[in-house]
């Protein structure tokens, strides 16, 4: 039947349509230029008020609009200068976190947008898990906390969390007054004030937060500010300090966006709790005790409730004093005094024992846990071998192979004497023909240790060659070195096994194909980079993170060991996504970001902050020393799977392990807020038991203790282990010894518990009584006998079980080592 003429236009239309239409896919584009929440004002000519960083975001301000409405004109402008009209169709402009816009076009397309000069990145978009970042869900708080507390938009209500930190970056979105929530009454009870920004005359605070503040007299004095880079403000610089602001009182349900893809939705501990700042580090030389013992002061007068420190000595003290007196414990014990919960990073000295930089009982010390999340990846190599690495990135474009080129092979000029050519920091050293189309393989030289480079700056360095993607391959052991993934917007893998390095390398050389002279004719080597965006959920967690300082205490500087458990508990620290300054300088990776995902105790520390803020709240008239019970007492000791929690330790020739973890690794166990809101019984102690405990430590100077603390020593004689904490730890424990713990009932009925013990052989552990009945708001005395069996010369670790006949479970960790007479 022929064909009429109209009906042939029609299906010929319907032809093109597909081939313009059909075969689109969803890319989004970043473009250069400042997105609202980094805008200074200044870009591109643009006079419209400049949105002030230091100023609350409000996204329907004249200024703001009229920043977004410019942005949104220069990605039309982009698309309409290189696109045909009608052949895509933009979907959003995005103005605030990034620059840049999410379009329907086809693959031709999306290659000419990302030649385009201006265009930072051009990524197809992909299904990504949702997953909030990441560690409320793995907790329970969404589910087994927050809803006790009225919701996440209630969880923190009121309690302000001091921060001792780098600062922040108060115009981010995690802590902006516009995202999801009521506003925030004023708090009169908090004095605390809020600086003016010198440059802009604008207050750093918002109602989320209540007081900023910076504190760098000493610094000054030592020569060693430089207001230009370090701010002579709260401003964070750094990154660090919004990092772990977010974490413990971010707000709840912030997208984690970079290089087109989202990772997740943030949200601290206690979202609805109020931060305090109290900036006491720097860009390029950390801080002064000084300073921190100011902050600590102001903190105090200022009225905060918690008080979270991932700052530390860099050892014990140096004087003859005991560590518990050094002028920073001093003053934390002050703080407790004053009814503040200080919450410490136990340090990254891990895994190697007596590496704490947090030492008193008064103090919550924290280890770092690895989580249930890992970003894995690997290559595929055109012999077949497969090798793992890291890589949290897009897969090889259509999941093919593409040649691979060293760095090595495609070097230009003489350069070489100056820099190292093979780390890929400087794309202007390599032949862009040669690597365009092809996967670059660099080297990871000690530069990515102790100097500047990054694997961001490799990823850049492969996007600006035109490279189908890049391997960076650890060549050589580096001692203590920490690799993580790190998010880049072209394919890429780190490969941190030396042996696999090794496998690389030999199948590179024989299939590379070389003249004479040894320059290459011919690359043969093949591969591809899978997808690493998407995380795998693990049941072995949380395991204490190789990095985590591990104890046991030390009493002093010649570090003989304390009678006090280091840590106390367990949090997550490991790959922890959170808010960061994007003038931030503290990571490489990211340089300029609004996320990042770094790992350290510094991330463990407020995880516990924003919890006990929670506690707080359900019980405002608890002392620090009754949530730090409420908290270690109901840690578990178990992984997700019902195991032992298991640490990374070292296994000869820096390989890793996992070994059984103790209490030196994580205190009393992992951290479990929902069970640390009804702990049963508590075991509290006041400002007197604490001197008590000093007064009690052998060889102190009871002059000394009156000179720091005020207060004197009364003529009772005890031990360092008599002190009401919810662990028990004897250093030196000779014949028998009995120790006392008094317990409150802080539940709201009579409840009867037995008691039972568990310790191994060497250490003979008796309590009395064996069942007891407490009073709701009364307290019992357990009487606690430890005698020596047998003498090993290492520590032995048990517990003392108290199970409540309404659902309650208390444990005490006991430590002990057993000496002859």
């Amino acid at each position: 039947m022929k064909m009429e003429a109209t009906e042939f236009l029609c299906l010929h239309l319907i032809f093109l349509w597909h081939l313009a239409f059909g075969a689109h896919d969803v890319y989004i584009v970043a473009i250069e230029g400042e997105p609202v929440v980094n805008y200074n004002g200044g870009i591109e000519g643009f006079t419209a008020t400049a949105v002030d960083p230091l100023e609350e975001m409000d996204i329907t301000s004249e200024a703001v609009t009229s920043y977004a409405l410019h942005l949104e004109r220069k990605h039309d402008e982009l698309l309409d200068s290189l696109l045909e009209v009608g052949t895509y169709k933009k979907l959003y402009s995005y103005h605030h976190l990034i620059n840049g816009f999410a379009v329907h076009m086809s693959p031709l397309q999306a290659e000419a947008l990302r030649r385009a000069p201006g265009v930072k990145y051009v990524e197809k978009d992909m299904k990504v898990r949702k997953l909030t970042t990441h560690t409320p869900q793995f907790l329970g708080l969404p589910t087994g906390v927050w809803p006790t507390g009225g919701g996440f938009d209630r969880a923190g209500e009121d309690i302000v969390i001091g921060l001792v930190d780098s600062g922040i970056y108060p115009k981010h979105p995690s802590f902006s007054t516009n995202h999801n929530t009521e506003s925030y009454e004023p708090l009169p009870r908090y004095k605390g004030k809020c600086e003016i920004d010198p440059g802009t005359r604008k207050s750093f605070c918002n109602g989320k937060i209540i007081g900023a503040q910076h504190f760098a007299k000493a610094a000054i004095a030592a020569g060693a500010f430089n207001p230009a880079i370090d701010f002579a403000s709260p401003l964070d610089g750094d990154g660090h300090g919004s990092h772990t602001a977010a974490i413990a009182a971010g707000n709840n349900g912030v997208p984690v966006r970079m290089h087109g893809h989202e990772f997740g939705k943030a949200s601290g501990m206690a979202p609805r709790a109020r931060i305090a700042v109290y900036k006491v580090l720097y860009r390029l030389f950390g801080g002064y005790v000084s300073d921190v013992v100011a902050a600590i002061d102001q903190a105090v007068r200022d009225g905060v409730d918690v008080l979270n420190l991932s700052v530390g000595p860099n050892s014990p003290p140096t004087a003859t004093r005991t560590t518990f007196l050094n002028p920073f414990d001093a003053a934390l014990l002050s703080a407790v005094k004053a009814g503040v919960f200080v919450v410490q990073a136990a340090g990254n000295g891990g895994p190697f024992p007596k590496t704490l930089v947090s030492f008193s009982p008064w103090i919550m010390t924290v280890a770092a846990a690895v989580d249930d999340r890992r970003y894995k990846n690997h290559l595929t190599l055109g012999n077949g071998q497969i090798l793992p690495g890291l890589g949290l990135s897009p897969a090889t474009h259509g999941n093919k192979s593409f040649n691979l080129v060293s760095a090595s092979d495609v070097l230009l000029g003489s350069s070489v004497v100056k820099y190292n050519p093979l780390d890929c920091q400087k794309p202007e050293l390599l032949n862009k023909k040669l690597v365009e189309g092809n996967i670059l393989l660099c080297g990871y030289s000690f530069n990515f240790i102790s100097g500047t480079a990054s694997i961001s700056k490799v990823s850049d360095t492969a996007k600006s060659l035109g490279a189908a993607g890049f391997i960076v391959a650890v060549e050589n052991n580096y001692p203590g070195t920490k690799f993580d993934p790190v998010p880049v917007s072209v394919p890429g893998i780190l490969i941190t096994d030396v042996s696999k390095t090794k496998e690389l390398i030999d199948y590179y050389n024989c299939s590379t194909k070389r003249d004479w002279a040894g320059r290459p004719v011919r690359f043969e080597a093949t591969g591809s980079i899978a997808n690493g965006l998407a995380p795998t959920l693990y049941n072995s967690a949380p395991q204490v993170a190789l990095f985590s300082s591990r104890g046991p205490g030390v009493k002093d500087f010649s570090f003989q060991d304390a009678d006090v458990l280091k840590p106390d508990i367990l949090a997550p620290g490991n790959l922890i996504w959170a808010a960061w300054a994007p003038n931030g300088t503290d990571e490489a990776n990211y340089v300029g970001e609004g996320f990042a995902m770094i790992s350290g105790t510094s991330m463990a520390a407020p995880h516990i902050a924003g919890i006990a803020a929670l506690i707080k709240q359900k019980n405002p008239k608890w002392s620090p020393a009754a949530i730090k019970s409420a908290l270690m007492t109901t840690a578990t000791m178990l992984d997700k799977g019902g195991r032992p929690i298991r640490a990374q330790q070292y296994a000869g020739e820096e390989i890793m392990t996992l070994v059984r973890a103790t209490p030196f690794d994580y205190g009393s166990g992992a951290v479990n807020p929902k069970a640390a809101l009804e702990p049963g019984l508590i075991l509290d102690a006041a400002h007197e038991d604490y001197i008590s405990f000093l007064c009690s430590i052998p060889g102190i100077d009871h002059h000394e203790i009156s000179n720091i603390t005020g207060s004197s020593c009364n003529t009772t004689k005890t031990h360092p282990s008599d002190l009401n904490t919810p662990s028990i730890t004897i250093s030196h424990l000779e014949g028998t010894q009995t120790v006392k713990r008094m317990l409150t009932n802080v539940a709201d009925e009579i409840e009867t518990y037995t008691i039972t013990t568990r310790m191994p052989p060497e250490i003979a552990l008796e309590v009395s009584p064996q069942a007891m009945t407490v009073l709701s708001g009364a307290s019992r005395e357990l009487t606690v006998t430890l005698t020596v069996r047998s003498v090993t010369g290492t520590y032995s670790f048990g517990e003392i079980l108290m199970k409540g006949d309404r659902g309650h479970q208390v444990r005490i960790p006991v430590v002990a080592m057993g000496f002859n007479r």
